[in-house]
C-alpha cells in the first residue's frame, strides 16, 4: 500500500510532502486572488457610479430617441436645435464661458496673491473661505443677494444715496447679467481651489535659475511660469464652465425660470409643463447637456494629466 493510500484510510498519519503541497497550493490561491486587489478595491465605486451615474445617463440617451408613439426617432433632437430649445442652450454655454473667463483670471491673480503672502493663518483663512463659498449657492445665495442687490437691496440704497443707481447702468438682479454675477460668488472661489496647488508647484529654484541667467521677471513669466501653469487654468476653467453650464437651484429660484436656460427648461418639463407631443423633449435636452459636459469632461482630463507633470 502506498503512503497516499495510507493518508486516506487514516486521517491522523500525516504523509511526508503533504503539507509542503498543501503550502504551495494555497501560495498558488493567494497569489492568484492578489492579482484581483485593485479590481475588488475599486469594485464598490463602480458600481456606485455606474448606479447614480451610468443609469440615468443610459436612460437619458434611450428616452431622447424614443418617440411618443414608441419606435425610434430624431425628431427630439432636431426639435432642440430650433427655437426657445436652441436659445436655452446658447443661453447656458454663454453664461458657462462668462463665469468660467472672468472668474478664472480673477482667482489665478488672487490666488497667487495668497500663495505669495507671509502669513500662514491669511492662507488657511482663504482656503477654508473658498472651500465653504465654493459650495454656497440655491435658495440661500440667492436670498442673500436679493437682501444685498435686489430692488429694495441694502447696497442699492447705499449706492442711490451716493448718487449710483444700478439701474441707471444697466443692472437688474434678476436678468442674465444679474445670474452672472451672482454664479461668479462660488466660480471665483472654486477656481482659487484649483489653481492653488499648481501655483504651489512653481519651484524657487526656477526662478532663481532664470534670474542666474539674466532673465527678467517679465521673461520668467512668459517663459516658464505661464507654460507651466497654462494647462491648470485651463483645467480650471474648463471646471468652472461644466459647474456654470449645469447648474440649476440658483438660476430658477433668481430668475424664476423667466430666462431660457437648459436647466430651467429641464426643470420645466419635469415639473409637468410640457406641450403636447413634447413628452421626450426633455431628455433631448438633457442628451445635448450630457454631450457638451461629456466634451468638457474629456478635455479637462486631458489637460490635467498634462499639468500634474509639473506638480510632482
Amino acid at each position: 500500500m502506498s503512503n497516499r493510500d495510507v493518508a486516506s484510510s487514516d486521517p491522523g498519519i500525516s504523509v511526508p510532502g503533504s503539507e509542503e503541497m498543501t503550502y504551495r497550493q494555497s501560495s498558488v490561491v493567494r497569489k492568484f486572488l492578489r492579482g484581483f486587489e485593485p479590481v475588488l478595491a475599486i469594485a464598490p465605486f463602480v458600481v456606485y457610479s455606474f448606479l447614480g451615474l451610468g443609469v440615468p445617463a443610459l436612460a437619458v440617451v434611450y428616452y431622447a430617441f424614443r418617440g411618443e408613439n414608441g419606435g425610434w426617432t430624431v425628431s427630439n433632437v432636431n426639435q432642440i436645435m430650433h427655437g426657445v430649445f436652441l436659445v436655452g442652450f446658447e443661453n447656458s454655454i454663454k453664461l458657462g464661458l462668462l463665469s468660467a473667463v472672468i472668474p478664472g483670471v480673477l482667482g489665478v491673480f488672487l490666488a497667487y496673491a495668497i500663495q505669495t503672502s507671509n502669513s500662514t493663518v491669511l492662507r488657511r483663512l482663504t482656503s477654508t473661505a473658498a472651500g465653504v463659498l465654493a459650495n454656497f449657492g440655491g435658495i440661500n445665495l440667492t436670498f442673500m443677494f436679493i437682501a444685498t442687490l435686489g430692488s429694495t437691496g441694502v447696497l442699492t440704497y447705499w449706492l442711490a444715496d451716493i448718487g449710483v443707481k444700478l439701474s441707471n447702468i444697466g443692472f437688474n438682479l434678476f436678468t442674465f447679467s444679474g445670474v452672472l454675477v451672482v454664479y461668479m460668488y462660488f466660480q471665483l472661489p472654486l477656481m482659487v481651489l484649483v489653481v492653488t496647488p499648481a501655483l504651489g508647484g512653481l519651484r524657487a529654484s526656477w526662478r532663481e535659475a532664470a534670474e542666474n541667467m539674466g532673465a527678467s521677471s517679465w521673461s520668467y513669466w512668459r517663459h516658464v511660469g505661464i507654460p507651466v501653469l497654462m494647462p491648470s487654468i485651463l483645467g480650471g476653467m474648463l471646471l468652472l464652465f461644466g459647474s456654470a453650464f449645469a447648474a440649476y437651484a440658483t438660476a430658477e429660484t433668481l430668475t424664476l425660470g423667466l430666462i431660457a436656460l437648459s436647466p430651467i427648461q429641464i426643470g420645466n418639463f419635469l415639473n409637468g409643463n410640457v406641450i403636447a407631443g413634447q413628452t421626450h423633449v426633455g431628455y433631448a435636452i438633457a442628451f445635448g447637456m450630457l454631450v457638451i459636459l461629456t466634451v468638457t469632461m474629456i478635455l479637462y482630463s486631458l489637460v490635467r494629466k498634462r499639468a500634474s507633470k509639473w506638480l510632482r
